[in-house]
């Protein structure tokens, strides 16, 4: 009966993030759903639950904000400066998973080399989605 009671807390531990009563997966679905509420102005940015997932997941939301400049550019600076189209999709994926400096000023971007293209361009087609639809030319 004992190693029964060993065996939930140590789940029930585990499953807890730091201890805390928070898991990572609740952390993660509260960071999406902040993401989707607040940028979620088109039906395709609400469609594209997988890149607003991936940005909850990693350190993205550390150094950018959906509407106001942060460390780096926000995701709506990003999104009225870069159409959605194949060329901007592929640099800026390459941009997330190398990293660089001097776009947005003398910040540099943190390498995601973890990261795969298909992942990168998810988050690309995400941040993309949140145009202006006034910045529109």
């Amino acid at each position: 009966m004992k190693s029964k009671w060993i065996v939930a807390a140590v789940l029930l531990f585990t499953a807890c993030k730091s201890g805390t009563g928070k898991t990572a997966a609740s952390d993660s679905a509260n960071a999406t759903q902040a993401i989707i509420n607040t940028g979620g102005t088109s039906v395709d940015s609400a469609k594209n639950i997988s890149g607003a997932n991936l940005i909850a997941s990693n350190d993205c939301l550390t150094c950018h904000k959906i509407d106001e400049k942060s460390f780096g550019p926000s995701y709506k600076q990003i999104a009225d400066k870069y159409e959605l189209n194949e060329g901007n999709l592929e640099n800026l994926s390459d941009r997330i998973i190398k990293g660089g400096k001097g776009l947005w000023g003398q910040n540099a971007m943190t390498p995601h080399t973890a990261l795969s293209e298909q992942q990168a361009e998810e988050m690309v087609r995400y941040i993309l989605l949140l145009r202006d639809s006034t910045s529109l030319k």
